[in-house]
């Protein structure tokens, strides 16, 4: 097996890693403000507080990305969390 082959073999599941954290984060963030808006409550309160929670959603999936064993375990884990909030939020709409 040649270097590069081999160094991306090394790297890969971190790159995986911080694609999970950087857009994954993202996505379910954004999952989880506009899921808010499915809660009985004001729109504008369940708008401030979707935007509110989505700091705290989005930094906890960046440290979850980093803190299970694998990079299969941390997109599984971001995809299982999205549906449901994708299906709260495919509600509102």
């Amino acid at each position: 097996m040649n270097i590069v082959a081999q160094r991306v073999l090394a790297t890969g599941p971190l790159i995986s890693r911080i694609v999970a954290a950087l857009f994954g984060g993202y996505a379910l963030a954004a999952l989880s403000s506009v899921a808010m808006l499915a809660l009985p409550m004001d729109k504008v309160q369940a708008v401030i507080a979707g935007t509110l929670a989505s700091f705290l959603v989005y930094a906890g999936a960046v440290i979850w990305v980093f803190a299970v064993r694998s990079a299969l375990k941390a997109w599984i884990g971001l995809i299982a969390a999205a549906v449901p909030l994708g299906i709260a939020a495919w509600s509102v709409t």
